[in-house]
């Protein structure tokens, strides 16, 4: 057995005290780390060191007995946290520009910024005596708060390290962090499959499966565009414009839902990790794809975005480390597309827009992705 730390997060059901309650502790948490980040530049521009999140937890409960009384209606988590994960982001921080000194790091260096509430509503860490029933969760001065989805969280057997909550679209969400024993999976002993990614269809199994592209952002496009004209057209601070961006809020979080929901059944089904070991993929290989570089395509970009080639590798990865199976990775410049699966010959002359592969060698003739699957399972075995 071995101690894993997993999340879960479902949705709460909150009457409207608690919603109050729970958007006082954002605020909170909000306040706390934007006025550490003042701190923090207050104390770099003066010469003096910069203040580390322990310093300014006391410094700010000094405050809550004359400037922030406010403060007592929450949680002392909630800040606490918040300029816990300020400090975080300052350590990410310096890395980055140590790493960009020695030419190891490409890209912005992501000085920590401002938090606003025109970027959402934010979210807030709790520790402390939490407690987890089968329909409901007790969190620290928030009390009892009723779950949407019975029986999904551990209520036995874990340690509970933390607890967040978070806002997204109205609705509110409770993330839990637990340690919990697990048994060492069994090896797996079923075939190689080989994948390919596409656009068309999400993926295409070495097997014969083809899991179909759902186009999340693709098939609400018209939906999406007509409330974002809704929106812009409403007079700016009124209320009519507050309802329009909850529309278009809901919208995008529907987007995304169902994207992520595709992600999750599509690598579920392929690592089968309630089949047995021999049903079990032995090991699952892909395309090393530099997905950075193929949406500067502009005629590709929308859609390959849409796709989330990048969060179906990661679930794979982990899924696979569960079960037992091994993620095997092949370099983007091997021709799996142009290869034959039968015979190795391979078509230099090959286009994206044929979607059959015609062998001159040996006369075969199959689909163009389930034959770069075919062959991705064969580097493997090979």
């Amino acid at each position: 057995m071995t101690l894993v730390v997993r999340g879960y997060q479902t949705e709460l059901k909150l009457n409207n005290a608690q919603r109050t309650a729970c958007l006082k502790h954002a605020g909170a948490a909000r306040y706390a780390y934007n006025w550490g980040l003042r701190r923090y530049q207050e104390e770099r521009a003066a010469g003096r060191k910069a203040p580390n999140a322990m310093s300014l937890h006391k410094e700010l409960n000094a405050l809550k007995q004359t400037e922030l009384p406010w403060m007592y209606e929450v949680s002392k988590a909630a800040p606490q946290e918040s300029l816990r994960d300020l400090e975080k982001a300052f350590r990410h921080f310096w890395k980055r520009c140590q790493r960009k000194k020695q030419g190891t790091f490409r890209g912005k260096l992501g000085f920590p910024r401002f938090k606003s509430k025109k970027r959402g509503i934010g979210s807030f860490r709790l520790t402390g005596a939490i407690h987890i029933g089968e329909n409901w969760i007790q969190l620290p001065r928030l009390g009892t708060l009723r779950l949407k989805e019975r029986g999904y969280l551990p209520t036995t057997a874990v340690n509970i390290l933390s607890a967040t909550v978070s806002e997204r679209a109205g609705r509110w969400y409770v993330s839990v962090q637990l340690e919990e024993e697990h048994a060492e999976p069994g090896i797996a002993l079923g075939e190689t499959i080989g994948i390919d990614v596409g656009i068309k269809a999400l993926a295409t199994l070495s097997d014969g499966r083809v899991f179909p592209n759902p186009k999340a952002l693709g098939s609400h496009l018209k939906q999406l565009k007509r409330r974002c004209r809704q929106h812009a057209r409403k007079q700016q601070g009124s209320k009519n414009r507050q309802k329009a961006a909850r529309k278009l809020a809901r919208l995008h979080a529907h987007i995304a839902n169902l994207r992520k929901d595709t992600l999750h059944q599509v690598t579920s089904l392929i690592v089968a990790k309630t089949k047995p070991d021999q049903e079990r993929p032995t090991c699952i290989v892909l395309e090393d794809l530099q997905v950075s570089g193929m949406v500067k395509n502009g005629k590709l970009s929308r859609a390959i975005t849409d796709v989330g080639w990048s969060e179906f590798r990661r679930q794979l990865a982990y899924k696979a480390k569960q079960v037992g199976s091994l993620v095997y990775t092949v370099s983007r410049w091997e021709p799996s597309s142009k290869t034959c699966s039968w015979c190795g010959w391979i078509d230099e002359d090959l286009m994206l827009s044929d979607r059959l592969f015609h062998c001159a060698e040996c006369g075969y003739v199959i689909d163009r992705d389930l034959n770069a699957a075919i062959n991705l399972a064969l580097k493997a075995a090979g």
